[in-house]
């Protein structure tokens, strides 16, 4: 396969996060999509540069059987209020693809919106960069079948601070709030939209 793929990896102060997923999704990639069996340590192979020593940065990691580039990008979080519903039965991005064409596309389709909620086949998945959590007034759930399975959302799963579960566009209503989460944000300063803000 020619297509690169990407990690993106949260950067702050000089700091790596959640590397541990990162080197996990980033193994299972190299060795399914390249049949590709050496181990390369995302840990030895990123160096931060003095640049992005100090602030937020979006470490890229693009590769295919090796790396490929690494670069450092000065990151600001998106003001995120509003969502609009956008259908696609056919997307499929269950590796984290450098090209995000068909994304870009579904974006293009937000109208007044802040970001789109992708539907599949009836289901809730993620929105145009981030998993998607769904508060229901006690717990919080994340849609079972996302587009990605972003390392953000691996990491929360096995800490159990949320449950995954079916979504549909019929269960909306049972929902008071919907959070954003992937690499650059978490529990603590993921956007939230109210359901009610959903169109």
């Amino acid at each position: 396969m020619s297509q690169f793929l990407l990690e993106t990896i949260k950067c702050c102060d000089g700091k790596l996060f959640n590397l541990a997923f990162h080197q996990r999704r980033f193994d299972e990639a190299r060795k399914a999509n390249f049949q590709v069996h050496d181990h390369i340590d995302l840990q030895s192979a990123i160096q931060v540069p003095r640049h992005a020593q100090t602030g937020l940065f979006r470490c890229r990691v693009i590769y295919s059987r090796k790396i490929e580039k690494i670069e450092f990008l000065p990151h600001q979080y998106r003001h995120v209020k509003s969502l609009k519903l956008v259908e696609d039965n056919e997307i499929d991005y269950q590796l984290k693809y450098a090209n995000r064409e068909r994304l870009n596309q579904l974006f293009e389709k937000r109208e007044d919106c802040d970001d789109i909620l992708i539907v599949k086949n009836g289901c809730l998945t993620d929105s145009y960069t981030a998993n998607t959590l769904f508060y229901d007034g006690t717990d919080w759930w994340t849609p079972d079948s996302p587009l990605l399975d972003g390392t953000q959302r691996a990491r929360l799963l096995d800490e159990k601070k949320i449950q995954p579960c079916r979504i549909t566009t019929d269960d909306l209503h049972k929902y008071t709030k919907v959070g954003l989460i992937n690499a650059m944000q978490d529990l603590e300063n993921m956007p939230l939209i109210e359901t009610g803000a959903i169109k």
